[in-house]
């Protein structure tokens, strides 16, 4: 009795079924990777408008600012000057002289003026910042807090260093693909080449940065992609590896730039971007009110140096130097009064509650 023909059905169906799973996977590994270089692009382009709103705030400041700090600047400089030629030329007693000093040394650390501290004070500060030993080394921490400190640091190396490879690996990876394809040695029509050339200059931005998810999108954009055959398996395994290891990669930078962008808003110059923006959807000229203030600043400042010259040529006794510039008195009472005011509305919330 002839023998029956073996069915290959089973091993065709295993093989299918495989294929078909590997493409469930890619077709999801894709869809992330696609998601991730949205976002990554769309993060990059928040941040790069942050930072160039920060940029034209401050050249904005600059230009319109430009005269008013330099007024402020002389002023400080006159002020600093007229205590140094008092110091010369007046003869004090040892009290009145530290008197005259703690008056200087006020004005500095109020911020009326700059600071201008000698070097021996400001060597005595440094010390108390920070313990030298006797050979010149800071001392800030016990070897127990070093030792743990250090293998911290260790730790955070160790565990950083797989990551930044594996991150390394992708993006040379992308940088080769693409350079294999647009070098422009690779072609002889000079109109080709010219645009090959541009192309790697963006190639080779990509690459000095670390930005897998330009070099990525270089590649999508010239449709300089890898072709794959549908029904091949160990091509479609490798390029779900490879997906899967730049998405690891994509996602740490995502991570980074949320992070940069977070960083940069909650920076001084971000916080001021900030209120500008609050203030001209109010109608409000925020850097107008902000030089307004200054030139208030200016008029006390020129007040301030009036009664330092009236003292330096004797015009006012000790006793009226000492007492301080009827300005900065009115200040202080303005400021005790608001003090007192708000110490009061919060007794009568208090009160009422």
């Amino acid at each position: 009795m002839p023998k029956k023909a073996r069915s290959t059905f089973p091993a065709t169906t295993t093989t299918t079924l495989a294929l078909s799973s590997i493409h469930i996977r890619l077709e999801a590994i894709e869809k992330e990777h696609q998601w991730l270089l949205k976002q990554i692009k769309r993060k990059q382009t928040e941040l790069n408008n942050f930072v160039e709103q920060m940029r034209s705030l401050a050249t904005d400041i600059f230009h319109r600012g430009s005269p008013s700090f330099k007024k402020l600047a002389e002023l400080d400089r006159q002020i600093h000057t007229l205590f140094e030629e008092i110091f010369t030329t007046r003869k004090f007693g040892k009290k009145t002289k530290k008197d005259v000093e703690g008056i200087y040394r006020n004005l500095q650390m109020a911020g009326i003026i700059s600071p201008k501290l000698s070097n021996n004070e400001d060597d005595a500060e440094l010390d108390q910042l920070f313990e030298v030993d006797e050979n010149g080394n800071f001392d800030s921490q016990s070897p127990q807090e070093e030792d743990y400190q250090h293998q911290e640091t260790q730790q955070e190396i160790g565990f950083s260093s797989g990551a930044k490879a594996d991150g390394s690996r992708n993006v040379r990876q992308a940088f080769l693909r693409l350079a294999e394809i647009f070098h422009p040695d690779k072609v002889t029509d000079g109109e080709t080449q010219m645009r090959h050339t541009e192309i790697m200059k963006e190639i080779n931005k990509a690459y000095q940065e670390g930005d897998l998810a330009r070099l990525l999108e270089i590649e999508r954009k010239h449709q300089a992609g890898e072709s794959v055959e549908s029904n091949s398996e160990d091509d479609l395994t490798r390029k779900c590896t490879r997906l899967e290891q730049e998405n690891e990669f994509l996602k740490t930078q995502y991570e980074n730039l949320k992070r940069e962008l977070r960083l940069v808003k909650h920076s001084p110059e971000g916080a001021m971007v900030s209120d500008c923006r609050k203030a001209n959807r109010e109608g409000i000229d925020p850097v107008g009110q902000m030089l307004e203030q200054v030139e208030s600043e200016i008029e006390v400042i020129g007040d301030i140096r009036d009664f330092v010259k009236d003292f330096r040529e004797q015009k006012i006794s000790i006793k009226e130097f000492l007492y301080g510039p009827p300005v900065l008195r009115q200040r202080n009472q303005e400021m005790m009064e608001d003090l007192l005011e708000e110490m009061l509305g919060d007794l009568d919330r208090i009160v009422v509650f």
